[in-house]
C-alpha cells in the first residue's frame, strides 16, 4: 500500500501532468458529446498519468526518479583498468 500511495503522491513532472490534464479534457469532452469510444482513449490518459506508466507499461516509459551516480574516474583511467 506504501507504494501505491507513493506511486500517486510523489514524483509528478511535467509529462505526467500534461497526460493528467489531457485525460480529464477529454473525459469531459466524452461526457458532453456521450462518446463512449473518446471516454475510453481519456482513461488510457488518465491511467498513465495517475500509475507513471507510458504506452509501454512497467515503468519502460516513465522518467527515473533516481539519479545515476557519477563516476569519478576518467576515460583514460577506465581504459588503463581495461587493459
Amino acid at each position: 500500500m506504501n507504494t501505491l500511495k507513493q506511486s500517486l503522491l510523489y514524483n509528478w513532472h511535467i509529462a505526467r501532468i500534461i497526460r493528467l490534464v489531457m485525460g480529464v479534457w477529454i473525459l469531459v469532452w466524452s461526457i458532453q458529446t456521450a462518446d463512449w469510444a473518446v471516454g475510453l482513449l481519456s482513461l488510457f490518459f488518465v491511467i498513465t498519468a495517475l500509475t507513471n506508466t507510458g504506452c509501454c507499461g512497467a515503468q519502460s516509459c516513465a522518467i527515473p526518479y533516481n539519479k545515476p551516480t557519477q563516476n569519478t574516474q576518467s576515460d583514460a583511467e577506465q581504459i588503463k583498468q581495461i587493459h
